[in-house]
């Protein structure tokens, strides 16, 4: 009677641990894929700028033009920049298949160090980027 009962357990306690890991791996979402049911999960490619000019640590004049490439950018307007908290205006010249982007710091920083500090957003916060780097502004 004793042997039954335990072999009973063992049965059902595999039973409830098989049915448990199959609930986890159905339901979890994680690495869902299009047309598996549900909500597809969207992935995005990175935004990525690179090529600062001018170059990091270069010393500038106030009021120097900088530039940068921005890759995987869908609309040049979500990409903004700032240089010690002053919003800078862009201008971005598509060349297949990215944009240069262009601005000035602002005339007004003479005699310091400045981060131009270049943000990218996308439509969710995992598709954003930051970047930035900085220069030194002589007078």
């Amino acid at each position: 009677m004793k042997k039954e009962k335990l072999q009973f357990l063992i049965f059902i306690g595999l039973l409830i641990n098989s049915s448990l890991a199959s609930t986890a791996e159905h339901h979890s979402g994680h690495n869902r894929t299009a047309g598996s049911g549900g909500d597809s999960v969207k992935t995005c490619l990175k935004p990525h700028v690179s090529k600062f000019l001018p170059a990091h640590l270069a010393t500038v004049a106030p009021g120097s033009e900088f530039s940068f490439v921005a890759f995987n950018i869908h609309k040049p307007e979500n990409i903004s920049a700032t240089v010690k908290k002053i919003p800078i205006p862009l201008t971005a010249e598509y060349k297949n298949p990215f944009y240069v982007v262009k601005g000035k710091l602002p005339p007004q920083l003479k005699n310091t160090a400045a981060r131009i500090d270049i943000k990218v957003s996308g439509k969710s916060s995992h598709c954003e980027t930051e970047n930035g780097w900085l220069v030194k502004i002589a007078e």
